[in-house]
Formats: C-alpha cells, sequence, structure tokens
C-alpha cells in the first residue's frame, strides 16, 4: 500500500514515523500535535534536552507532562543529536559532518533502537527547529532512514502534515536544484541532487563548535 505521494504507507510492516519542532509552542499545543495524529512515544533527538526560554521543554519535566497524557519519552540525543559529544565528527573549521557521524557506531545504534521502537509503535521524533529542513532530524537523520525503507512525515504549523516528498521538493527548489523536483524520469539524478542539497543545505544549519572543533578526546 502506497500513499499518495508514492512512498509506502507502512514500509517494512513499520508503524508510522513523524518528526517535529517543539519551537516556541506551550505544552499543551505540542501534545496538541502528537494527539491528533496518534503518536505513542516521543525520541527526543536534541544533544542537550533543555530549554531555558521553554522550560516546559527541559528534562525532566517534559517527561512528566508527556506522561500525564499517557506518551511515552525516549532520550536519543547522545546517539541521534546534532551536537555529539565525538570529537571525529567535527571538521577542523568546526562544523558537525553529517557524513560521518552517520558511519559511527552509536549513529547506527541510535537507528536501530529507533526502529525497534517503530516495531511497537507511533513515534515522532522531536528536535527544537519547526521546519525539518533547519533541522538534523532531516538533514541528518532523514538519508539514512531512508536508506532503511522508513519514510517520515514531518508535523508542522497547525498540525499539518507535510510529506517527505514535499519537502525533499522545498529543499531541491531552495538549493537550485528544482528542474530536478519537477523531473521524475530520471530518480538517480533526484538522488544525486537530494545529497548535494542536503550538503549544501548543512552549510547552513549543522551545529559548528567555535571557533574550531573542540577536543572532545
Amino acid at each position: 500500500m502506497q500513499t499518495g505521494d508514492g512512498y509506502p504507507a507502512k514500509a517494512n510492516g513499520l508503524n508510522p514515523l513523524f518528526t517535529v519542532g517543539h519551537s516556541i509552542l506551550e505544552f499543551q499545543n505540542f501534545a496538541a500535535l502528537l494527539k491528533d495524529h496518534a503518536v505513542h512515544l516521543v525520541v527526543d533527538v536534541r544533544s542537550v534536552p533543555q530549554s531555558a526560554r521553554l522550560p516546559h521543554f527541559s528534562q525532566p519535566a517534559f517527561e512528566k507532562l508527556l506522561s500525564a497524557e499517557q506518551i511515552a519519552y525516549i532520550f536519543l540525543g547522545e546517539e541521534l543529536g546534532g551536537r555529539p559529544d565525538d570529537a571525529d565528527a567535527y571538521r577542523s573549521d568546526g562544523r558537525v559532518d553529517y557524513g560521518v557521524r552517520r558511519k559511527s557506531y552509536a549513529f547506527q545504534a541510535g537507528l536501530e533502537r529507533l526502529r525497534s521502537e517503530l516495531e511497537r509503535r507511533s513515534v515522532a521524533m522531536m528536535c527544537a527547529e519547526e521546519d525539518p529542513l533547519e533541522c538534523h532530524r532531516f538533514l541528518m537523520i532523514g538519508p539514512e532512514l531512508i536508506k532503511l525503507g522508513i519514510v517520515p512525515q514531518h508535523i508542522r504549523k497547525g498540525s499539518r502534515l507535510e510529506t517527505q516528498e514535499a519537502a525533499e521538493d522545498r529543499l531541491l527548489a531552495g538549493t537550485g536544484f528544482e528542474a530536478v523536483a519537477a523531473n521524475t524520469l530520471f530518480p538517480d539524478a533526484r538522488t544525486q541532487a537530494l545529497e548535494d542539497a542536503c550538503r549544501l543545505q548543512a552549510e547552513k544549519f549543522a551545529f559548528r563548535a567555535k571557533p574550531a572543533a573542540p577536543d572532545l578526546r
């Protein structure tokens, strides 16, 4: 079975995966987004699960608030976070190298945990940014999910769902590959363009340690 965008509705027999950014929402509004889409588990992929501006999204309060709404919580920021505690994941200019991080044992272990949870229940992978194109959940984690046949949908403002294909098309258009997005006759060209587009977008939004990569070893 497929969705209207041509992607499988329940790839590999797994439950739905969503992504969501908490942005500046009040907790009850955020919880409503999750309930609108029958999310049973939030997987937090923030490297640091704290928010001074929005304390209801800080641990341990956040997990307790979710529990009161009958929504489970797991923290995978150490494995899947965009600010890894691993000097090898940083380039010489201090920016996180998403390609290198994806190959790490910790990242792959995080993906496996996420996949195992999808066997049991629907999941929303959460970070802070509302727009997935500005977040590592799309730019770093997303490509590996697609390789596994796990196609997320993105919960946006007002509980609107953006399909993965629509998000990819926005990315391609925004990085100069709009012609590829409109041409469905050459899927290999689209795949390559998406890799290039993600790389360009990561130059804008991937975390950068200042002034250079930290010595984390």
